[in-house]
């Protein structure tokens, strides 16, 4: 199973990145738990940490309202780690569900599946991800905990399941040249970060993910899977020491091991570029970026508020207003920021038609340009206040939610409190200080662009190869 994120494509307050959901509830029973959940993001979810023998850090919510158990264990040990073999990070990650101990690929699904259980493994350019969801109850629980310490701990990477695995990914690389939308992030994660590791897409290259062996991935994991670079976040029904006890049998099997260095500072953009790729299309497709923000940025706040102003709020956005309704150069319009362990992207984009994708990437940036100069009104900054703050406790409002935030907090190092002071902060920001950290953090005149598409004669003709 080669399961790869190769972008957050959303900040986790909106969202939680490679969110998996396994289990569904009556909607009587939905709207029950959701308003006992609501009732806790109001309170502030209590979040208890330790670290257990070997030296992971452990985050746990007692979430006693449903039977269930959520586990999700991350490592730093995304694609920033591939080094000179870009891919590896996810193909590792992929690869541990297809055997450990002495189960193959089956049995661990079959283990799973006989319990009403559910794995999953995922990698980013930060992290890799390991997590269940399951029962409390016995042997639910019991198994599906077996199940995730073993493919933790003793993954066996099956050289057939291995060769299997790796011609899935070629295909999956194959067909992400026929996207331009893949295509076009691709390229702008080059422009943007350069000789930077974030620069490099998770799923890698062909050439690199041919060139990948069994003894690669299993140098990897030994590298980076260990305890002290391990961090488990664990949200059900559950009562402390019984956490603690969970947390002991995922991991503690895990050499204790070494936090790898920290990865090298990101580099601001010097000037401006424009790459133009050709590809058969009737649509073009107009990217733009530049680094942007870190996790705990102090100007988070202030730019991410400003950005639900900017581009990040839909059909009601300053984006949206200039250049679909005034215009109608484009049916959706958006920007975000990608918070990372070092600056992550500030990335925008649209999809038009060929023949206005000048005008309407010179709308998009120009509006950015007016808002990094003259900043929000008070009145878009209330609205914006209510639209965030009004909305967060849902974007919580279950326990596959929470795991994620658990798992992001602890990962990046963000305050105990950060949920429970989420939206006291952003009722903090002012005006000022949205157009003082735009001003700041915001270079217009410095932006990587990429557009991919203008070639309509042959837009029935599929792609192949690479467009670039």
């Amino acid at each position: 199973m080669y399961v790869n994120h190769p972008m957050n494509t959303l900040d986790f307050e909106l969202l939680p990145p490679g969110r998996e959901r396994s289990a569904t509830l009556p909607r009587a029973g939905l709207a029950a738990v959701l308003l006992l959940l609501i009732g806790m993001v109001q309170a502030g979810p209590q979040i208890q940490t330790w670290q257990t023998g070997n030296g992971a850090r452990v985050l746990f919510v007692a979430a006693p309202e449903l039977p269930m158990v959520d586990v999700r264990v991350v490592f730093d040990a995304g694609s920033a780690r591939d080094g000179a073999q870009p891919g590896l990070a996810a193909f590792t990650a992929g690869m541990l569900t297809e055997g450990a101990r002495d189960w193959d690929a089956d049995t661990i699904a079959l283990r799973m599946e006989n319990v009403g259980a559910s794995l999953s493994a995922s990698a980013d350019r930060d992290l890799a991800a390991v997590a269940i969801r399951s029962l409390t109850q016995e042997p639910a629980l019991g198994t599906a905990v077996e199940t995730l310490a073993g493919v933790l701990t003793a993954p066996t990477f099956p050289p057939t399941d291995l060769e299997r695995e790796r011609e899935n990914a070629l295909i999956g690389l194959r067909q992400a040249q026929e996207q331009p939308a893949k295509v076009g992030q691709k390229a702008l994660f080059q422009q943007v970060f350069g000789t930077h590791p974030y620069a490099s897409d998770p799923a890698g290259t062909e050439d690199a993910i041919r060139a990948l062996t069994r003894a690669d991935l299993q140098a990897f994991h030994q590298r980076y899977f260990t305890g002290s670079n391990a961090v488990v976040a664990i949200v059900g029904a559950l009562d402390q020491p019984a956490a603690q006890a969970l947390a002991e049998r995922v991991v503690g099997g895990l050499p204790a091991g070494e936090r790898p260095p920290a990865l090298p500072p990101v580099a601001d953009l010097a000037t401006a570029a424009v790459e133009r790729i050709t590809f058969p299309s009737s649509q073009t497709h107009v990217l733009a970026g530049q680094p942007g923000m870190a996790r705990g940025d102090p100007d988070y706040f202030a730019l991410y508020l400003g950005n639900h102003i900017l581009g990040g709020s839909g059909l009601v956005s300053l984006l949206m207003n200039e250049v679909r309704e005034k215009r109608g150069l484009s049916y959706s319009t958006y920007s975000y920021f990608v918070p990372m362990a070092k600056p992550g992207p500030f990335l925008m984009g649209l999809q038009t038609k060929n023949a206005q994708a000048d005008q309407a990437r010179t709308v998009m940036i120009d509006t950015l340009k007016r808002f990094a100069t003259e900043g929000p009104t008070e009145e878009q900054v209330s609205a914006a206040k209510k639209n965030v703050t009004g909305g967060f406790p849902l974007r919580i409002a279950e326990n596959s939610d929470i795991i994620q935030y658990l798992a992001v907090i602890g990962f990046y190092g963000l305050p105990l409190d950060y949920l429970d002071r989420f939206t006291d902060r952003i009722q903090a920001v002012t005006a000022e200080q949205i157009r003082d950290a735009f001003a700041r953090r915001v270079h217009p005149d410095r932006l990587a662009i990429v557009t991919v598409g203008g070639d309509a004669e042959t837009a029935q003709v599929p792609a192949t190869g690479d467009p670039g």
